[in-house]
C-alpha cells in the first residue's frame, strides 16, 4: 500500500487488517497482501491477521534497534493453531514465503505464524519463537 490505497483487489482481506494497530497508518506492500491472498486460495479456509504494518512509534519497533519486516509494510502475523497451523506452514513453504517465524505457546488466541516477504543474504529463513 506504502501511502494512499489506490486500488484493493483482494477478496478475502480488507485494508484496515493491515493497518498499524498503534496509530492506523497504512503502509503493507501489496506484494505481501497478493501473496497473501494466494495463500488463502492454496489453505482454502480464512487467515485471521493479528499484526500487518507497524509504523515507527509503535511499542514493538520502538524497542527494536533495527526495525523489523512488520515496519517495512513486508511481514504479518497470522493468528492460528493445530491442523491450521499446520496447514498454513506447509503452504506458507511451498509459496515460498522467506521469513516463516512459529510462535505456538499459550493460548489458541495467542497462537500465530509470522509471514513475510523480505529479501537478503540470510532469506529464506524459519524460527520459532
Amino acid at each position: 500500500m506504502r501511502g494512499v490505497l489506490m486500488i484493493w483487489n483482494y477478496p478475502n482481506f480488507s485494508p484496515n487488517e493491515f493497518t498499524c494497530s498503534c496509530c492506523g497508518k497504512q503502509g503493507v506492500s501489496l506484494d505481501l497482501v497478493s501473496k497473501l491472498q494466494q495463500l488463502r486460495t492454496a489453505v482454502d479456509m480464512p487467515l485471521k491477521i493479528s499484526s500487518g504494518y507497524r509504523c515507527d512509534n509503535h511499542p514493538i519497533e520502538k524497542k527494536k534497534k533495527i526495525k523489523g519486516t512488520h515496519n517495512k509494510g513486508l511481514a504479518a502475523d497470522i493468528l492460528c493453531s493445530g491442523a491450521d497451523a499446520h496447514k498454513i506452514l506447509c503452504a506458507a513453504t511451498e509459496l515460498k514465503f522467506s521469513g516463516i517465524g512459529v510462535n505456538m505457546k499459550g493460548n489458541h488466541n495467542q497462537r500465530f505464524i509470522h509471514l513475510d516477504i523480505a529479501k537478503g543474504k540470510n532469506r529464506p529463513t524459519v524460527w520459532s519463537y
